[in-house]
């Protein structure tokens, strides 16, 4: 059984891989996975099950990185990482079957938990339609996400 004490950071790829590049998150968990992970770190392709994001957080992680596409602001595949918190993050309706971070996130003082730290890494999405695979742009931002992450991962593991 794993220690509590060592559950450092979740990693939670998101996203659904059905709609283009909203499966940045899936495709970037895959590539982490097939790394070295640093002990107490978890790396979780969540997809589209938010509920099981949600109850996972109960076990008791320290950090959470949420790996997803995000609305377009400039150019497609710019990557991004924010810190958020329950301010941050506002509200949004719970769907079961669906994967809203914010939604799945402020759900968890309702299950009897509190939202660890949290950061986004996102990318911007270009193409958000019936189809699966990711546009050029967002798939060449791949190595920039998983170089976020690592980066997140080994300063989130010093502060400890």
């Amino acid at each position: 059984m794993t220690d509590l004490m060592s559950r450092r950071v979740l990693v939670a790829g998101v996203g659904n891989i059905f709609f283009g590049d909203d499966g940045f998150g899936s495709e970037v968990a895959r590539v982490l996975l097939t790394g070295d992970l640093t002990e107490g770190v978890r790396v979780v392709d969540y997809g589209i099950r938010g509920t099981h994001l949600a109850y996972d957080l109960l076990d008791g992680w320290k950090s959470l990185i949420v790996i997803d596409a995000v609305p377009p602001a400039g150019a497609p595949g710019r990557v991004s990482v924010m810190e958020v918190d329950e301010d941050r993050l506002g509200r949004a309706d719970f769907d079961p079957r669906g994967m809203d971070p914010r939604a799945v996130l402020s759900t968890l003082a309702s299950l009897g938990g509190s939202l660890p730290p949290t950061y986004v890494v996102g990318c911007e999405q270009g193409v958000l339609s019936e189809e699966i695979g990711l546009s050029k742009e967002v798939t060449a931002a791949i190595p920039a996400a998983v170089a976020a992450v690592e980066s997140l991962v080994s300063d989130l593991s010093r502060e400890e």
